[in-house]
């Protein structure tokens, strides 16, 4: 499964072949290098580990200075696993964004923005109260919250708090275009969280087990 971190540029647009306008949203990734992998036999699971981002080595603590010594790779600021099939991969290599090509199918992963304490209205939509018939300070408040006989409040019921920063996935973003020279993606629509945040794009899984299905079927006919 190919898999990515980049930075959330921001939102422009683009025009195809027909002239339809296609808002894009622009991710920066940087290379990645690959610090170590995760195999089956050895720690349960597969992944890829990987570093990016520029930092001194004496502002990182001892340990993960110790993950990069081994790995003979230089200090990152970063340190993320990514969970899958590892593939080939092995210490040391470099990952681009030429892992995708214009037309593949994308998910990606970031953390919304913080929004801090919300009321109902803001937080889950709710329409709020009328402004006549006897309602008087109360045109955004929640209203009742359960019946009187029970004598507390159900778990899960929407109530004003803490609203955003929180993991969000978008599914199936569509990757416009690719230029490898500046370390681009251009996406068709919009991501999670603010300018400079940190995305994860990863093959879409619906797409992946789509084409697994398929071809386990060519192989049972």
């Amino acid at each position: 499964m190919a898999a990515i971190y980049g930075r959330k540029l921001g939102m422009t647009e683009l025009f195809d072949e027909t002239g339809t306008r296609v808002p894009i949203t622009l991710v920066e990734a940087d290379p990645l290098v690959v610090v170590d992998v995760k195999t089956l036999a050895r720690d349960g699971y597969e992944a890829v580990q990987v570093g990016f981002g520029t930092v001194r080595e004496r502002r990182l603590p001892k340990p993960l200075r110790g993950v990069y010594a081994k790995a003979k790779v230089a200090p990152h600021r970063h340190l993320r696993e990514v969970r899958g099939p590892v593939g080939d991969a092995r210490p040391g290599q470099t990952l681009t964004v030429g892992v995708f090509a214009a037309g593949d199918t994308v998910d990606v992963i970031g953390t919304s923005r913080g929004r801090g304490f919300a009321g109902a209205i803001k937080r889950h939509g709710f329409g709020g109260q009328r402004d006549t018939h006897g309602v008087s300070l109360m045109h955004r408040a929640v209203g009742s919250i359960g019946s009187s006989n029970v004598a507390r409040v159900w778990p899960g019921k929407r109530m004003p708090g803490r609203y955003g920063a929180e993991r969000v996935t978008v599914r199936g973003l569509r990757v416009v275009k690719v230029e490898p020279e500046r370390n681009l993606l251009y996406l068709r629509g919009a991501v999670p969280g603010i300018r400079g945040s940190l995305l994860l794009l990863r093959s879409a899984r619906r797409v992946a087990r789509a084409r697994k299905a398929g071809t386990k079927g060519k192989e049972r006919s």
